[in-house]
């Protein structure tokens, strides 16, 4: 598992003039989906769709409502479920988006590294 921070934007793709200002989000290969603050992201008009249960890292169950966001970052972008953050919940890029980015994490360097996306 590597952490490190980057900043992403939001696109609503619905509408796709809607863009959040770059949010600092911590890099976790450890996190399934991305939590962006939820005040962001309904200020671009990103509607929950659904709620979810999640298990955090301190083993608690958590619920929170997911939409659908395009996600930018580092010159890479991709569509996906994003959780709505509450307060006191951090602000995470997983590794659903990171895969979407069609990038491998850079262990040491902690960065994006294109990759090949296969086909088969």
């Amino acid at each position: 598992m590597s952490v490190f921070k980057v900043n992403v934007m939001a696109v609503n793709p619905k509408s796709t003039e809607k863009v959040t200002p770059p949010i600092e989000v911590l890099v976790d290969t450890g996190a399934e989906l991305t939590w962006l603050p939820r005040d962001l992201l309904l200020q671009i008009a990103i509607e929950p769709v659904r709620k979810r249960a999640f298990v955090t890292a301190t083993k608690q169950i958590v619920q929170r409502e997911v939409g659908y966001a395009i996600l930018r970052s580092e010159g890479y972008e991709t569509i996906d479920e994003v959780v709505f953050a509450e307060s006191g919940d951090m602000n995470l890029l997983g590794v659903r988006t990171i895969e979407g980015f069609g990038v491998m994490i850079d262990n040491v360097a902690h960065r994006f590294v294109a990759i090949t996306t296969l086909a088969v």
